[in-house]
Order: C-alpha cells, then sequence, then structure tokens
C-alpha cells in the first residue's frame, strides 16, 4: 500500500495509552493525502459517518480503537464502573453507520475484552483494551494477504477484473479484499488490468480504486457505472471482484449501491461474480439479505455532490448506500480461509467455523 490507512500512535514513549488513531482523510483523495489523529470518541464517529475512514473492515478497526480512546483518560474507581465506560462508548460508536457487520463484530470483542479484566485494575484493563484493539487491526492485516492468496488462484496471466466502489488497502488495514488477489498476482509476476467503476454518488471507484492501484503500479482504467455493461459485451471483462459489508448465512452480500447491478451484468455476460470478504463479514443470525439494513445517505450527496448542484431545490431523492445482491449471482465468496462455493449454507458455516 501507498499508504497507512489506520493505525494506532502512542502519545507517550514506549507506552500503548495514552494514544490516537491516524488515518488517512478519504474524503481528499485523490487529490490531496492528508492524515489527521482521531483522540476524541466524537471525532471517531464523525470520521466513521462522514467516511473519512470507511470500508467494513477498516470501520471495524476504527471502532474497537475508538473504544479505547473514549476510556484512555478515565479515572474509576472499579471495574464496573469501566464495564459502563466501555460499554457508553461501543453503543454510541454504534449508531455511526448500520451496515458494515465489522463495525458490531468490533464493538461485541471489546465488550467482550473488558468483561474478561475483572482481576485487573482499571488502568491495567485499559492497556489489555489497547492491545486488543491493536490485534484487530494486526489479523486484518494478515486476513487480507490470506483471502488475496486465495484469491490471486481465480486469475490467469492477462486477465482483466472489473471492480466496483472501493475494497483495497483503503478500505482495510492494509491490502484490501477484493484487490487482495490483485496485489498478490502482481507480486506472483501475473499480469491483471482493472476496470474500476467510479460508483456514483461519492465517486469511491475512481477517487480511490483508482488511486492506490495507479501508486501499486497496476494497469487501471476508469469507467463510468454505466458502462460496465458495454465493456462485459466486447469481452473485455474476465471477472468481477467486489467486497461486501455484511453477508448473510445463505449468501446474500450488501456491497456498495451498484454492485448487485453489476452481478446481473455478469450473470447475463457469463462472467464469474466473486465476493471477496474476511468472516468478520458474516452475519450468521441472519438467513438471507432480506434482514440488512440499508443505510441511507444525505441527499445534498446527489443533489449537490463535491460542491456542485446537478438537481433542481426541491426534487424528492432516494439515496441507499447499499445494496443486496442474492446469493445465486454469486459464483464463489472468498474469505481468509478459502473459497466457499455453493450452497453458500453449508460452505460458509464451514468457513466461519475456522475463525
Amino acid at each position: 500500500m501507498p499508504v497507512k490507512t489506520i493505525e494506532w500512535i502512542s502519545l507517550k514513549s514506549g507506552a500503548a495509552v495514552p494514544g490516537a488513531i491516524r488515518i488517512i482523510d478519504q474524503t481528499l483523495l485523490p487529490t490531496r493525502v492528508r492524515y489527521i489523529n482521531l483522540t476524541t470518541i466524537d471525532a471517531v464517529w464523525r470520521a466513521i459517518k462522514t467516511l473519512q475512514v470507511r470500508g467494513a473492515p477498516a470501520i471495524g478497526i476504527a471502532a474497537a480503537m475508538g473504544v479505547v480512546i473514549a476510556i484512555q483518560r478515565g479515572r474509576f474507581r472499579s471495574h464496573t464502573d469501566l464495564l459502563r465506560a466501555v460499554k457508553r462508548a461501543a453503543d454510541h460508536l454504534a449508531t455511526s453507520r448500520p451496515t458494515a457487520v465489522n463495525l458490531f463484530w468490533a464493538l461485541d470483542r471489546m465488550r467482550a475484552t473488558a468483561a474478561r479484566t475483572a482481576g485487573m485494575t482499571p488502568a491495567a484493563a485499559i492497556v489489555r483494551l489497547a492491545c486488543e484493539a491493536n490485534a484487530v487491526l494486526d489479523e486484518d492485516r494478515i486476513m487480507c494477504r490470506a483471502i488475496g492468496a486465495h484469491g490471486a488462484r481465480l486469475l490467469r496471466d492477462g486477465n482483466t477484473v472489473l471492480t466496483h466502489c472501493n475494497a483495497g488497502g483503503l478500505a482495510t488495514g492494509e491490502f484490501g479484499t477484493a484487490l487482495a488477489p490483485i496485489y498478490i498476482a502482481q507480486e506472483q509476476g501475473t499480469r491483471v488490468r482493472v476496470f474500476s467503476d467510479e460508483t456514483r454518488p461519492l465517486l469511491q471507484g475512481s477517487r480511490l480504486t483508482a488511486w492506490e492501484l495507479q501508486k501499486a503500479g497496476v494497469d487501471v482504467t476508469v469507467i463510468c457505472d454505466n458502462t460496465a455493461g458495454q465493456v462485459m459485451r466486447e469481452g473485455r471483462i474476465d471477472a468481477v471482484m467486489v467486497g461486501a459489508d455484511r453477508i448473510a448465512a445463505n449468501g446474500d452480500a450488501a456491497n456498495k449501491i451498484g454492485t448487485y447491478s453489476v452481478a446481473v451484468l455478469a450473470r447475463h455476460h457469463r462472467i464469474p461474480f466473486y465476493v471477496l470478504a474476511p468472516t468478520s463479514t458474516f452475519d450468521m443470525t441472519l438467513a438471507n439479505g432480506g434482514g440488512i439494513p440499508i443505510e441511507e445517505r444525505d441527499p445534498r450527496e446527489v443533489t449537490r455532490g463535491f460542491g456542485r448542484q446537478t438537481a433542481p431545490d426541491g426534487v424528492k431523492v432516494y439515496s441507499p448506500a447499499f445494496d443486496v445482491t442474492p446469493a445465486p449471482l454469486i459464483t464463489a465468496i472468498i474469505c481468509e480461509h478459502g473459497i466457499a462455493r455453493p450452497p453458500f449454507r453449508s460452505s460458509l458455516r464451514r468457513m466461519a467455523a475456522k475463525s
């Protein structure tokens, strides 16, 4: 990766806490690379909500670290007081974005870690929680490389991949999910080209995916979202690789709005459609994608995107941030444990059991 997406920085030499979360402000890419330090829980909440940090894995990492930010300077008289503070912090961060299950997975993990510190002093428990948050980051890096290794087996020299939104290193601790096979293939000397949907209305594909691929020396071409069908029809696409923010037990997968349309087009043109995501994205409590909550974004992102008015005043806007691709349209789901193929109810259960 050309940049570090998210990291914990110590504010005191040699100590885990106090610290800050350092992120690259993704709202400024591709024209400006700016790092910011998040030192309050409200700053972490805003960074997640406003997409300064985005992508399901990176959101989960930020949330885990955000819990530590909230409690690290607290003076707790008892372990019970500490647990209450952790719960308040986790509950608040959980309201930032509703769709990415990694957010809730990471917060549950921090709550469980806090519960296991009952025999520690509050100060020691805070250090333990800081270590846990950093473990979420370290594990994500390892998982992304594993996803890339499994996904690279699906690519051949000279292949061209279509991707939608950004599921690269900018969306994770490092390396990415949907882009990880491309980076691994490049390391192995396999030439892979990429067509990147611009991904309206916030243009994560053109602003972020194209930026990081170009920085990494990958041959990337940006296309408008409504060009995907045409490049498929022209025979330019060998595979589609996308990420996911939540995957139901039956394999239905929520990803950035427009993914469903790409999946339908891929099926019509007999192009394999792959979803790449860690098992932390699996929500085995949901029988199907109908139970996945879909975030709706501010209408101004459509009517006044990037500061210019592009729709009449007062017009109604419907702007879901995600859609759900039905499992029958998905060729395979690649996670850190391997490649899951239909029927997904059994293959995803087997993958989840390895975590």
